[in-house]
């Protein structure tokens, strides 16, 4: 029996800063309460859209506390993945307090691990909680893609409910989906394939797209699961420039760029990322107003 199901429209959310650099929890807590309303399924801080590399450990608490406060009910998947195992369990154990309902947890980067080493890290970490573990595999920022028979291997560990696939491997998405153990899901972890990948069995998404437009990208990911594809179709070309655009830079420079021309948050990044450029402010004030036509 798994832990949970997890589907539907997930945010990665941003995390916004003051003009002093600090962390904005008073933006951080209108976003959370703006995502719920815009009818988002699940909540996902502390993930790479939210910087979390260059976070404080009293950071993240602050930013779980008030994900929670305000999720109204919401599962709370956290982001708590590093490319250490004892780091990434040190993570595991300063959030459990504060009430996450599962983790999120990265391929190790940098590191290179072959696949029995993606096996066996996974496995530790989930024994090392008795919550939801969501595998991610990103490997354009790993450096390393976890194939299809570690996933289902690992998808065999009761509490590994759903892998958040990344790779932009369509085969190997759909080769998971085929053989997965009951009650284990994938959902997208890029906006643009979502059609695709939904048309032929992914669950939902984690969206980066969805912190400017939760209700349009949670209106696409609902159709698909309703199996209305035609009307699938319209929505992701609709949504398609907002998709591409918000990594015309590397995330989440250009989504926050947009949220800053929303008056959501700063065009503020903690370095090494910088804010967005004016090319990059401009094709996304562009597409903003596409989205209100």
């Amino acid at each position: 029996m798994k832990t949970m199901t997890l589907k539907g429209c997930g945010t990665a959310l941003v995390t916004p800063f003051t003009e002093s650099g600090e962390v904005d929890y008073l933006a951080y807590a209108e976003m959370v309460k703006r995502q719920v309303r815009g009818g988002v399924d699940f909540l996902v801080p502390l993930g790479t859209t939210a910087e979390t590399p260059c976070l404080e450990d009293e950071e993240k608490i602050e930013l779980l506390k008030i994900t929670k406060q305000y999720a109204q009910g919401k599962p709370i998947i956290v982001g708590a993945g590093s490319n250490s195992l004892r780091h990434t369990i040190k993570n595991i154990q300063l959030l459990e307090p504060y009430g996450p309902d599962g983790y999120l947890v990265v391929v190790p980067y940098y590191n290179k691990p072959v696949q029995d080493g993606m096996y066996q890290y996974f496995k530790a970490v989930a024994e090392s909680t008795e919550k939801s573990i969501v595998l991610y595999n990103v490997p354009g920022r790993t450096g390393s893609n976890m194939l299809p028979r570690t996933t289902l291997r690992l998808a065999e560990i009761p509490n590994i409910v759903a892998i958040k696939e990344a790779s932009g491997k369509t085969d190997q998405i759909f080769d998971i989906v085929k053989h997965a153990p009951e009650g284990f899901t994938v959902l997208s972890g890029n906006d643009d394939q979502t059609f695709e990948l939904m048309r032929d069995g992914v669950a939902g998404l984690i969206s980066v797209a969805s912190n400017i437009a939760p209700e349009k990208v949670s209106e696409l990911v609902h159709t698909m699961a309703a199996g209305d594809y035609e009307l699938g179709a319209k929505q992701s070309a609709f949504l398609m420039p907002l998709f591409k655009n918000c990594f015309v830079e590397s995330n989440p420079i250009p989504v926050k760029g947009g949220l800053s021309l929303m008056g959501l948050c700063r065009n503020d990044c903690r370095l090494p990322l910088t804010p967005a450029t004016k090319e990059t402010l401009q094709i996304m004030d562009k597409t903003i107003r596409d989205l209100k036509k």
